[in-house]
């Protein structure tokens, strides 16, 4: 019997733990665990018994982002179903940050590439210590396009600048200051931070939590529109099927440098 990839739980409190639940590939996402994570969150924000949600991940890592077989896979696509593979995830981002419930991100160990992302669109992110970071995109010749509105919007312009380009890994005290997280705690302690959090949260009204969301929504114009949902499947499509993409992801496999780095 296959193992899910995304498990969901609800206590009785209404507390559902969505859990990315692949610790051998270190909860690397591929087209059928994003599916399943959409899945899943439109399932906890309908559900009238759920009151808060936990974004987490099984083992030493909340997620290392993309995996590695589905890398290849993406890189073999025609530029239309690359489109139609990152409109894919711009969904899953979408749903993740328009949730209606409130939603936690419970971060661990790696958190790379696009399950940074996730992290930015949750309303709420706790890191242990050892937690880390790392936007890695154009080590491979790519962009973080599908992720970047919500990464963005998290630690502002400047800071992105910063971590689009240098690709650079953030440890956990340097996520807390820029945005990424909004509290670490070491490792024995974050299930009771998030405890707390959610006694918190329990004990305001579900409805006014979601006029909550709604209204932060509002007054900032939150949320990437159609357009830029657009513009970051096209940049990402055009990235893995232009050359340097190609290379990128050829050097990465081979476990080589790309032709672009001069030794």
């Amino acid at each position: 019997m296959t193992e899910q990839a995304v498990r969901t739980e609800t206590d009785g409190r209404g507390v559902t733990r969505i859990t990315l639940a692949r610790p051998g590939k270190r909860n690397a996402f591929n087209d059928s665990v994003m599916r399943d994570l959409r899945d899943a969150l439109i399932a906890a924000g309908d559900d009238p018994a759920c009151r808060v949600v936990v974004l987490q991940g099984d083992g030493k890592h909340f997620s290392a982002g993309a995996d590695l077989n589905y890398m290849q896979q993406t890189a073999e696509l025609s530029r239309d179903a690359n489109v139609d593979d990152a409109l894919a995830l711009a969904g899953l981002m979408q749903t993740l940050d328009q949730l209606p419930k409130p939603t936690i991100a419970r971060v661990q160990g790696a958190a790379f590439g696009g399950a940074l992302g996730l992290i930015c669109a949750c309303d709420i992110a706790i890191a242990t210590d050892n937690a880390r970071f790392c936007l890695s995109e154009a080590r491979l010749g790519l962009a973080p396009a599908a992720i970047g509105p919500y990464v963005v919007r998290a630690i502002g312009p400047r800071q992105a600048r910063r971590y689009f380009l240098t690709t650079e890994e953030i440890p956990a005290n340097d996520a807390v200051q820029l945005g990424i997280v909004h509290e670490v705690v070491a490792a024995e302690d974050i299930d009771e931070t998030i405890n707390t959090l959610v006694e918190r949260l329990l004990r305001n009204g579900p409805v006014a939590l979601e006029a909550c969301k709604s209204l932060v929504a509002r007054t900032q114009m939150d949320g990437p529109d159609e357009a830029l949902i657009r513009y970051t499947a096209e940049l990402i499509a055009g990235l893995r099927t232009g050359d340097e993409g190609q290379e990128g992801l050829r050097a990465f496999l081979e476990k080589r440098q790309p032709a672009w780095i001069q030794e």
